[in-house]
């Protein structure tokens, strides 16, 4: 057997056994969890390396599960920020989704005409990019900018649309930008600020969902159920673990070896776009 053909099988081993997507997702649910978002910036680049999906199918799968955890997410919040205090700013949440539920769209579709090597390039400077703003948002002191309402009101709508368009072609709920984004521009507080990115995450996964589903790669879902079911269920008990391994772990270091894993992320997913 030659070492390509020993690979696939490797490859294929995976893809079938309980085990490893059950682990991989916990593995990836608990980094998640300890820094508060759904860790799938850190599937992404495992379920290309590790399972052998193609980029665009690995983006699709990633945004299966990254909807099964903001919908268990959810209710959870509720014992963080009350659904009353959300409501009273549901205005912060509509202004961004205005624009990213339109670069979702957007991007989505520009992901399923993208070749290959484009595309592996394209996640691999968005991981750069998700690992600068982890370490810049964890390590500097967030305040909020003093706009006015109606440049607000933009500024609100253009950072949606690029929020939009990364959460899209990486398959994220995007938290990681969102929550800094309502921060910055709107100054809310940091906990309300989760509970709001969620708001935006949902609609705005939902229509790249559907973008997606109109592209012929979107049969991996159907080819993959017990993959993802299994991968999502672990990505759920993970973040569950994570968060609760949280007041036990030193956050300045978690958080620079995290920047440092997407970094790492980003130079495979970047020398895999040569064989492309």
């Amino acid at each position: 057997m030659t070492s390509t053909s020993s690979s696939a099988a490797r490859v294929a081993s995976r893809r079938q056994s309980t085990s490893w997507p059950f682990a991989v997702g916990g593995l990836i649910g608990i980094l998640g969890g300890l820094i508060g978002l759904g860790g799938a910036e850190f599937r992404l680049p495992l379920l290309m390396a590790l399972f052998g999906f193609a980029a665009l199918q690995a983006v699709i799968l990633n945004k299966a599960m990254s909807l099964v955890v903001v919908i268990a997410a959810l209710p959870a919040r509720a014992f963080a920020v009350p659904w009353n205090d959300v409501a009273d700013h549901w205005w912060i949440a509509a202004n961004l989704l205005a624009g990213s539920m339109v670069g979702a769209w957007a991007a989505a579709g520009w992901a399923t005409r993208m070749h290959s090597r484009t595309l592996h390039r394209t996640l691999a400077l968005l991981l750069v990019a998700i690992a600068v703003v982890l370490a810049g948002t964890h390590y500097a002191e967030l305040g909020s900018l003093d706009i006015p309402a109606g440049p607000r009101a933009i500024v609100g709508v253009l950072a949606g649309v690029l929020i939009g368009m990364v959460a899209a072609f990486m398959g994220v709920a995007g938290g990681e930008l969102l929550i800094p984004t309502i921060v910055l521009i709107f100054g809310a507080d940091i906990r309300l600020a989760g509970s709001l990115s969620l708001l935006v995450s949902l609609p705005t996964m939902l229509v790249a969902f559907t973008r997606y589903s109109r592209d012929s790669a979107f049969t991996v879902l159907h080819q993959n159920l017990r993959f993802l079911a299994l991968m999502g269920a672990g990505s759920i008990a993970g973040a569950v673990v994570g968060g609760a391994l949280l007041q036990y772990v030193a956050s300045p270091a978690l958080i620079a070896a995290l920047a440092l894993i997407l970094l790492v992320s980003a130079a495979k997913v970047w020398r895999h776009s040569e064989d492309s």
